[in-house]
């Protein structure tokens, strides 16, 4: 009833704008944990309360079901099998099964979390329309000149096989790695140009050693001092090292010990450009060259240079037309170029160590030791990644990432620091590697002259090969037809022939272009596309908001959002990040249906997690556990005792029985304005996405507003008033309006507490809407502005104020027991009845013994002396502030000399067991037949 069918009402029925909340897709490869339900939840709330605010809401769930997670556990499941012996098309047979059913899992589970959206229309990534549409927007990047290939050095990953976007990766701070200090030895004819007669050998460092076989240059700054060292040691000939001279300190602390340096020569790191060396493993002549990015930081001065294993050695070696070079196959294993000695070697394992050995056996390595640093892993399989140059598909970011940037300063983002940390990531990319080398994705599509190996990518061969996609099915039509189906006419009469490119799309370039799915199904013509909100977790920054927003800049030239709320991650109790790793993740359905012993992990239900959710600030990361879940169980049985409260004392009350705000007493009237503000307070907390602020207000009106004072004075209205009094309507009016407009409040975070109540107040709602068949159809905000009158609410603060100061002596005398109820007692209340604090007290004299709820109150003048204290009174004496000044103000507290009413308790009868004169007017009209009342 508040999900599929109101989502569908409210499209048709709501008048006002368009709301497109574009929801980020989660992956569909197991199981959902607490973080995907704080993710969909704090979705709701917004949609929930947009619809409350009479928008249409626009939701499509979507499930991002291609990538390598989901090839890997779909092959997980072929126990027993070859998996290699697959071929293409069993595998993506295999991976969409899994996918669907992961799908169908999840969005089971959304549905049992009370989220409301488009779930029979949801968005797949497998979709074949979903597959086309983001294959055109490949086609315009083609066109708009971002995409090249290139071989270059990409992040790769020996685990996954294949190659990783900066997005795909988590950094190990406590890697460690094997460094090495390693001599190269120059030439002669460098060494004379030193001046040097005897050999000289240039110092490097590097925490690769493995990437040693592919040196091919040495870095030096130009302007950095380097010196010609002298190394002594007993028992050994002199040697000569070249290193940087901020850096001689430290390294004469690596040699052995009764080492002695002495410096030959000083000269700039500009004198050192093009002397050549020999790499030592490669036994090439090479050159040493100028780079700004060396530093005196770290190392010796002087950076080993491998074009095909780094970026900015590639960079350095283009500039100076150096081969890239890269002996490593995609296993990240060592190929036969590495020489036979390495060949078939891990990089990161056993090839590592053979070419220390190797180094230390042609008494080239100096030092070695480990070293600790923060170092990049496949996030997927949590092993470490490698840079390696292979041929990839990039989209260049370097001309879009200004504007992409500064489209972001139309873009309201929450909290304001994901705005840097967004800019941040995508400032600092200058490329976006696009291929992935798996077979469960969308093709690039690309053919390759099978003599040049030139690709064939134009505007017309891509729109050749999307219209053969569409005709049959889908991206599967790559793997199943023969490559002349996807050669444009124009090219098959060339002579020419072609294979199709085997490398898939990155992930995120899939779920980065679902904002050209809202052209199809928002309702804003031109205006479509442009979602009103993106929310997701904060590592999206690196991933699905920069691919959206460099996608879209690329193609609109325009951000895809109008704001972009950031939530965090989810922790446990002891403030760990939830991983399964550690065995503390947490599955929803724990808490909602309880485990195993419901003694110690009851079934709270699921909007006591929603509440947990919306009552946090989850711009920081937010945690989840049992003692929060306790906690919150105390929370939600206030509020259902509040609401128990309101709903049980208005039986009977209907609409046409309010009394008009005219007529109401001024607590009632002071009640309206706490109302008034709550509910603007609620409004301006939801408008700024801070729902916790939202329930914070909630739950400070519940204990302090309500709890706490209004339900406690009026008890007795309610309770022991004739039920047609006037006193009784007016709170009964009071107490309609409130339940009105906290249901209204806490429905979009605990939406079935508040259509459960809606459905027992059918009576009381009148012209708010009788026949609703959900809280949700009613306007958000039911209060009036006429409720706001700051002065009286002033005046009630003050005796709000003087309510404390009687209750402190109310206290005293209780604890002595001279009293057991507040209503055995009576007050004399004594202030300077000129001040206006006394002449507030003695306009409201009838009211204040039901504001302190005692059984009579009375206002006297305050002499110099103060107050007269008799035997068995109890006095308490204070500086009331109110009204800008401070008065002095004395309450003596002393047991009432009349008997208890049985009926309502006040102590007003002069007989024991005698009705006072109230009740038994009550009682009598109550008795009497209406005939003879009238």
């Amino acid at each position: 009833r508040c999900t599929d069918t109101l989502y569908k009402w409210q499209l048709e029925s709501n008048t006002g704008p368009q709301f497109i909340l574009h929801d980020g897709p989660p992956y569909a490869n197991g199981e959902l944990h607490v973080g995907h339900f704080m993710n969909k939840v704090l979705k709701d709330i917004v949609n929930r309360y947009q619809v409350m605010q009479g928008k249409r809401v626009l939701y499509i769930p979507g499930f991002d079901t291609h990538g390598l997670p989901i090839e890997q556990k779909a092959l997980a499941t072929l126990r027993g099998r070859d998996k290699d012996s697959l071929n293409p098309m069993e595998i993506r047979k295999l991976a969409r099964n899994f996918a669907l059913k992961a799908v169908a899992s999840q969005t089971k589970s959304f549905k049992e979390y009370a989220v409301m959206g488009d779930w029979s229309n949801r968005y797949l990534t497998l979709d074949p329309e979903y597959e086309a549409s983001q294959l055109e927007v490949f086609k315009e990047m083609v066109v708009r000149g971002y995409i090249y290939r290139q071989n270059k050095p990409v992040y790769w990953s020996p685990s996954s096989r294949t190659a990783l976007a900066e997005a795909e990766l988590e950094y190990n701070a406590n890697h460690v790695s094997t460094s090495v200090y390693v001599k190269m030895p120059l030439t002669d004819e460098s060494c004379q140009r030193l001046g040097s007669s005897t050999a000289v050998e240039a110092l490097i460092w590097t925490t690769t050693p493995w990437t040693l076989p592919a040196n091919c240059a040495i870095a030096v700054h130009r302007d950095l001092d380097y010196v010609l060292v002298r190394v002594s040691q007993e028992n050994t000939p002199d040697y000569q090292l070249l290193v940087g001279q901020d850096r001689l300190a430290a390294i004469a602390e690596l040699l052995p010990k009764g080492s002695t340096t002495c410096v030959v020569h000083t000269l700039k790191g500009s004198d050192l450009e093009g002397l050549t060396y020999t790499s030592v493993l490669r036994s090439k002549v090479c050159k040493i060259l100028l780079a700004d990015y060396v530093t005196s930081d770290s190392g010796t001065g002087l950076v080993h240079t491998a074009p095909g294993h780094g970026k900015e050695d590639y960079e350095l070696g283009l500039d100076h037309g150096i081969d890239v070079y890269s002996p490593v196959n995609d296993c990240g294993q060592f190929t036969n170029q590495a020489g036979a000695a390495l060949e078939g070697k891990e990089v990161l394992g056993e090839g590592n160590a053979a070419v220390i050995e190797m180094l230390t056996a042609t008494n080239a390595l100096l030092f070695k030791a480990d070293f600790t640093h923060s170092y990049p892993y496949d996030w997927r399989t949590n092993k470490p990644i490698i840079l390696r140059a292979t041929p990839q598909w990039f989209a260049d970011v370097k001309d879009l990432k200004n504007a992409a940037c500064a489209s972001l300063k139309h873009v309201n983002v929450v909290p304001e620091s994901g705005r840097r940390r967004l800019e941040s990531f995508v400032r600092g990319r200058s490329e976006w590697c696009i291929s992935r080398q798996r077979v469960w994705g969308v093709p690039i599509p690309v053919l390759y002259n099978a003599q040049s190996g030139e690709p064939l990518l134009t505007a017309e061969s891509i729109d050749h090969i999307i219209g053969v996609i569409r005709a049959n099915g889908g991206t599967d039509a790559w793997w199943t037809l023969p490559v002349e189906a996807f050669v444009h006419p124009r090219y098959c009469a060339n002579g020419e022939t072609y294979v199709k490119g085997t490398d898939t799309m990155d992930v995120w370039f899939d779920s980065g272009t679902s904002w050209k799915l809202l052209e199809k199904r928002a309702d804003r013509g031109e205006q479509g596309a442009f979602a009103d909100l993106y929310l997701e977790g904060s590592d999206q920054h690196r991933g699905w908001f920069q691919s959206s927003l460099l996608t879209s800049n690329a193609v609109r030239g325009v951000a895809p959002y109008k704001a972009l709320v950031t939530h965090g991650f989810t922790l446990d109790e002891q403030g760990r990040k939830m991983a399964k790793s550690i065995g503390n993740t947490l599955a929803p359905s724990q808490v909602i249906d309880g485990g195993k012993n419901k003694a110690t992990e009851p079934a709270y239900g699921v909007d006591l997690l929603r509440l947990v959710v919306g009552s946090t600030d989850y711009t920081q990361d937010v945690s989840f556990g049992p003692t929060i879940f306790a906690s919150f169980g105390d929370t939600i049985r206030k509020i259902r005792s509040t609401v128990r409260f309101m709903l049980g004392n208005l039986d009977g009350f209907t609409p046409e029985m309010a009394v008009p705000y005219e007529q109401l007493p001024g607590i009632d009237r002071y009640m309206l304005h706490e109302l008034y503000h709550f509910k603007k307070a609620a409004t301006a907390a939801f408008d700024r996405f801070e729902f916790f602020r939202a329930t914070q207000a909630l739950n400070h009106f519940t204990n302090t507003t309500l709890s706490a004072f209004y339900f406690d004075v009026c008890k007795d209205r309610l309770y022991a008033s004739s039920p047609s009094s006037l006193e009784r309507r007016s709170a009964q009016t009071v107490l309609r309006h409130i339940l009105i407009n906290y249901t209204t409040t806490l429905a979009p975070v605990t939406c079935h507490l508040a259509e459960e109540t809606w459905e027992f107040s059918k009576a009381l709602r009148g012209e708010f809407g009788p026949e609703v068949f959900s809280v949700f159809q009613e306007q958000w905000d039911q209060t009036n502005d006429a409720w706001h009158n700051p002065e009286l609410a002033e005046d009630w603060a003050a005796l709000r104020r003087i309510r404390g100061l009687a209750n402190r002596a109310i206290e005293a005398a209780r604890k002595t027991k001279v009293i057991g109820s507040s209503l055995e007692a009576e007050l004399d209340i004594y202030v300077p009845l000129e001040s206006r604090l006394g002449r507030l007290l003695r306009s409201h004299e009838g009211d204040l013994s039901q504001v302190c709820i005692t059984s009579r109150a009375s206002v006297h003048e305050l002499d110099v002396d103060g107050a007269s204290v008799a035997d068995g009174a109890f006095e308490q004496t204070d500086v009331v502030a109110a009204f800008g000044s401070e008065t002095k103000a004395t309450i003596v507290c002393r047991r009432s000399p009349l008997c208890k009413c049985p009926r309502c308790w006040n102590f007003h009868s002069s007989a024991a067991d005698a009705l006072c004169g109230r009740c038994d007017d009550v009682m009598s009209s109550v008795s009497t037949p209406p005939q003879q009342q009238q």
